[in-house]
């Protein structure tokens, strides 16, 4: 069944445009190449005059479609993997064109000779063949009649996918896309591991893999076939065992000839696996139906936009437009570039947050007076909140996120480098800003604008210590844009050219704010001199900051990781002597909140019915509202007779429920 086709190209290379399946358009494409057209089968063979068609799946590796001769009896052509196809022939047409057997000694030499070779230059050989069902000398004109009584039974598939005549054996190419390399390399630079699972041949895997850079040449790296693998991974009973699993998984880069079933158990061991005690998190590319389980299983799943399937597209949490590995890579740079864009907002947010209230805590205890104003603070805080939120979220990202090891899931989201950054800045505005509220009269020879007598009018005391703290902030807000300790806070500034208009809009505003508001901003105009004060007191921020840099982040305490430490909870001893998992305890605490939920939502239930039906019209109205809660996991009492005493089941017995699901009685 053919339902793909070749249109002519108006591209300049005159390649034909592909329409459909890529591996039926490489088949069409090598008809035309031998100089024949297809055109003739299509029409006489459309496929509405197809007797039975054995679709294509991942267990028969095959597709199979039956047609009826005009002469009576049926032809079945069959395509699929060779070594699938080959145990199927019992015959072969020669180079002369006549058909002769075709023994295990053919087969073997065909698999040397043919199959390998083209495998190890990464080719995906496929096997065509075909087989004749006659009609057993019926004459045409009744071939009609007899055709249902000789038809063959098509439900069983072993005897009528058996005794094949082999036609030959093509290579088909999968490219690699020139960028794949590149983007593959990126990954592993980023601390990404890439493994390949595919359905081909264990040597075709292993050349793409090498093509793609997923292998080196003299590494230990394992590429298994998925027979192999199963048998690596499973016990005696057929059952997937952890331990085995992680002797082989991090080693694994190739799996071929897999399964559905096999990329779904891959995906769930690495995340169940206990040499994963971090939990990294498992990304799964998939375009079929197959995929499905394992794109859902998996922590991210990308999905093929254009040969994907909707099954895997529902299942999937991104789709790749452009079916390119370079997206995924794309991907990961924004996605690292959103969470640095957070860590830049929250490290200059808390220095300012953390500036601000000592500074207006300690003056109004000092100088009965907070240095800074309702409407300065209202103004620093857009600073803050809006216009930072912008400049430092917008930042573009680069190719040297990737050059960094991925976050744990566990990480704080606020580092050392950070707490560093955040103490050491802050530390410095405070100093500054007090030798301003203390000192500035003295230093620019001003009047003190916080005696009983000024405080309550604007001042330039009071304009040079709103200026600089602004000053402070713009500058400071240079300094946020580096979150991992790099020196250099001005690269890649020119590209962002929001961060630019958003510092050179709040200088302007803040100009005209001091110069122009007066009371309304508790300011007064300051002097050239006073301007070029404060603007280098802000500028000592960026020299400031290279010497933060030289204190060792070790010096300080890590933030707590979460959901790396367990409950604190206490232990049960079983009568039998053994331990109640703390897994089981959080569950029966569940369950016995639940139930008091639902006592209580059955008395209030009772009160409503007994006192206030009138404001109920109908009693179904009340168990709508109530639906989401009416079925729940209640505890058999009939079994055990308390919540804590429970037996652990022997070793291969299966587990009793110690729960029942009911429905509860609101």
């Amino acid at each position: 069944m053919v339902l793909s086709c070749l249109k002519p190209s108006d591209l300049p290379d005159g390649l034909p445009t592909q329409v459909g399946n890529k591996t039926e358009c490489a088949l069409l494409g090598f008809v035309l190449e031998i100089g024949e057209t297809y055109q003739d089968y299509r029409d006489n063979n459309p496929e509405s005059s197809f007797v039975k068609v054995y679709t294509f799946n991942s267990a028969r590796k095959s597709m199979t479609t039956a047609v009826q001769l005009p002469g009576g009896g049926f032809r079945i052509y069959s395509k699929g993997a060779s070594e699938i196809m080959l145990n199927r022939c019992t015959s072969i047409i020669g180079k002369d064109g006549e058909i002769r057997p075709f023994t295990a000694a053919d087969a073997e030499n065909m698999v040397k000779g043919v199959i390998e070779p083209m495998a190890s230059d990464g080719l995906r050989t496929i096997t065509l063949a075909y087989r004749d069902f006659p009609a057993n000398g019926v004459p045409p004109e009744k071939a009609g009649e007899a055709s249902a009584e000789l038809e063959p039974d098509w439900e069983n598939e072993g005897e009528v996918l058996s005794h094949l005549t082999c036609i030959g054996v093509v290579g088909i190419e999968d490219p690699v896309r020139p960028e794949v390399p590149d983007a593959i390399l990126k990954c592993q630079h980023a601390g990404i591991v890439v493994r390949m699972v595919t359905g081909d041949n264990v040597n075709t895997a292993r050349s793409i893999a090498f093509k793609c850079g997923i292998l080196q040449p003299n590494s230990e790296f394992l590429v298994l076939e998925g027979k192999e693998f199963n048998k690596l991974i499973r016990d005696s009973s057929g059952k997937v065992s952890q331990k085995k699993f992680d002797e082989v998984w991090p080693k694994l880069r190739v799996l071929a000839r897999s399964s559905p079933q096999d990329k779904y158990t891959l995906v769930k061991g690495i995340i169940d696996s206990k040499l994963n005690p971090t939990r990294e998190i498992v990304a799964v590319t998939g375009d079929g139906t197959n995929d499905g389980p394992a794109l859902k299983k998996a922590d991210v799943g990308f999905a093929m936009g254009i040969a994907g399937t909707d099954v895997a597209k529902e299942a999937s949490d991104i789709i790749l437009t452009d079916d390119n590995f370079r997206s995924i890579v794309k991907a990961v740079m924004w996605g690292r570039n959103v969470y640095d864009s957070i860590s830049k907002f929250l490290q200059f947010q808390l220095t300012v947050n953390l500036v601000a209230i000592i500074v207006a805590f300690v003056g109004a205890c000092v100088v009965q007076v907070s240095p800074l104003t309702g409407t300065q603070l209202l103004w620093v805080n857009l600073i803050m909140d809006s216009f930072a939120s912008l400049a430092l979220a917008t930042e573009p990202p680069t190719e040297d996120l990737l050059q960094r090891k991925p976050y744990g899931r566990t990480k704080p989201l606020i580092s050392r480098t950070m707490i560093r950054n955040i103490l050491g800045h802050a530390i410095f505005q405070l100093i500054v800003l007090f030798v301003l509220v203390f000192l500035a009269d003295d230093l620019f020879d001003i009047e003190d604008g916080y005696l009983e007598t000024t405080r309550c009018k604007p001042t330039a005391h009071s304009s040079v210590v709103f200026n600089t703290f602004v000053m402070l902030q713009l500058f400071n807000e240079i300094n946020s844009r580096k979150v991992h300790g790099e020196r250099n806070v001005f690269s890649g500034i020119t590209h962002n050219p929001v961060f630019l208009i958003i510092m050179a809009g709040t200088f302007v505003v803040q100009i005209l704010i001091i110069e122009l508001t007066g009371k309304a901003f508790h300011v007064t105009g300051l002097g050239w001199e006073e301007w070029l004060w404060c603007v280098f007191l802000g500028f000592s921020e960026l020299l400031w900051g290279q010497l933060v840099l030289t204190i060792p982040k070790t010096s300080f305490p890590k933030l707590c990781r979460f959901g790396t430490k367990e409950l604190p909870l206490a232990t049960i001893v079983e009568p039998d002597g053994s331990k109640d998992s703390k897994a089981r305890l959080l569950w029966i605490r569940g369950l016995t909140r639940l139930q008091h939920q639902i006592r209580v939502v059955n008395a209030f239930r009772s009160v409503i019915d007994g006192r206030s039906q009138r404001a109920i019209a109908s009693p179904a109205v009340f168990n709508s509202l109530l639906a989401p809660v009416r079925t729940a996991m209640v505890y058999d009492d009939s079994q055990y007779p308390s919540a804590l005493d429970s037996t652990e089941p022997e070793a291969g017995a299966e587990a009793i429920p110690r729960y029942a699901s009911v429905e509860s009685s609101v």
